[in-house]
């Protein structure tokens, strides 16, 4: 039976509640029917206790609905941090943590034996040796504890804190962390520090913030590590679609994340060397990352994705191997109307703008995947004089959306 515990030793399924919550909002309790309803219960309790002043309750036909109410034109922080912050820990972490602490504030070096036998001493509690040692490896693991050799001897000390190290750059630099925990990947940890030092963001609002992309972080830091490392991963999808979970088998090498300005949907870019290909996949589908043996090729693929990239409008490398050529004819007032013109050449992304002659402008490119550009053409209806491709599937599918559109008017 699922026990409700405010803290949580892992988020993984916790944020696929929150980013349900948050993007989802009109789902009730039965639409969540891959878990228990207890589990539902569980998990909505414990984000109301995170969240308790953005949440939003709504009755409807299907019943209660609870959401996720964010402004970020309102936000001097991004709320989700919390969720991070609710990390469970047992007696012996948080009697750990503060030894530690206590015994490294004064520079000391310790090996695990010497650690132990100060605990004993100082503060009269018995550890276990490899009790101890796991907390020290962990905390070196996290960047809190150093760790070097000598004579053979394992020794522990801790990093200096950054007021420390660096005492009159800091204070200057905390306007900068303000304006990081809202901008920028790993937010967090700006976060982290400003509550260390007991300040908050009055400088800086953002008024396009993506506040949900934070849950995805964990995965983010991992795939930007394989890519330090030069490594291939296997990944463990969740289908925004079918809300199942599924293990990719086939292994991918993480090259690049594509982050979009319109949405700030973050995208893992990578070969796929048994299928010889790019790809991409989203983020927020990705439950978990486990790394694999460094892969040999890793420069050569790196490069040709450079040569590559010109021929993407999107994310997508489409599914065949023929790219796609698109020609699209517009009708455009010159003078009053040109800002369609600087349209086409500022989101044109490398197509080619040509005026054919007076009052007509074309724009031309060649993509892997021409249906990424659709949304982007369906813009300029009524002023399309005529559109072209070389793919039957996208001629039709642009006639059909036409005809589509006039049934719906009622213009046919």
């Amino acid at each position: 039976m699922s026990e409700f515990q405010e803290l949580i030793k892992s988020f993984q399924k916790s944020r696929n509640y929150v980013r349900d919550f948050l993007i989802y909002g009109f789902k009730s309790r039965d639409d969540f029917s891959i878990k228990s309803g207890r589990t539902y219960d569980n998990e909505r309790r414990r984000i109301e206790s995170w969240l308790s002043e953005y949440i939003q309750t709504e009755y409807g036909p299907q019943g209660k609905t609870v959401s996720l109410a964010l402004d970020s034109n309102l936000l001097d922080t991004n709320p989700l941090y919390r969720v991070w912050k609710s990390r469970s820990f047992t007696d012996n972490d948080i009697m750990l943590h503060f030894f530690f602490l206590d015994l490294f504030r004064d520079g000391s070096s310790y090996t695990i034996d010497e650690l132990t036998d100060r605990i004993l001493e100082d503060y009269g509690v018995l550890f276990e040796t490899q009790l101890v040692r796991r907390k020290a490896n962990e905390y070196v693991k996290e960047g809190i504890l150093a760790s070097c050799k000598k004579n053979r001897r394992l020794f522990y000390s801790m990093h200096p804190e950054p007021a420390r190290a660096i005492p009159d750059l800091l204070p200057s630099l905390l306007r900068a962390v303000c304006f990081f925990q809202l901008a920028a990947p790993f937010g967090f940890i700006g976060s982290t520090i400003l509550d260390n030092r007991k300040i908050t963001n009055d400088t800086f609002l953002v008024k396009h913030g993506y506040c949900g992309f934070t849950l995805e972080d964990e995965i983010l830091s991992l795939l930007l590590k394989a890519v330090h490392e030069q490594r291939m991963v296997r990944l463990v999808n969740r289908s925004c679609k079918t809300r199942h979970t599924l293990e990719e088998k086939i292994p991918i090498v993480p090259l690049q994340i594509f982050v979009s300005t319109r949405t700030g949907r973050r995208f893992l870019c990578g070969y796929q060397p048994v299928r010889r290909r790019f790809s991409t996949l989203r983020l927020d589908q990705i439950q978990k990352v486990t790394l694999l043996e460094p892969f040999a090729d890793y420069a050569y693929y790196k490069e040709k994705l450079k040569g590559n990239l010109p021929f993407c409008f999107g994310v997508s490398f489409g599914a065949a191997h023929e790219m796609d050529t698109i020609r699209l004819t517009l009708s455009v007032r010159e003078g009053p109307e040109d800002y369609i013109i600087h349209r086409l050449e500022r989101e044109g992304r490398g197509g080619t703008v040509t005026r054919v002659e007076p009052g007509v402008w074309s724009y031309e490119i060649t993509v892997f995947d021409g249906n990424e550009l659709m949304p982007w053409i369906r813009t300029f209806i009524g002023r399309i004089l005529s559109f072209e491709s070389s793919s039957p599937f996208l001629r039709r599918k642009f006639y059909h959306d036409l005809r589509e559109m006039a049934e719906m008017y009622d213009l046919l």
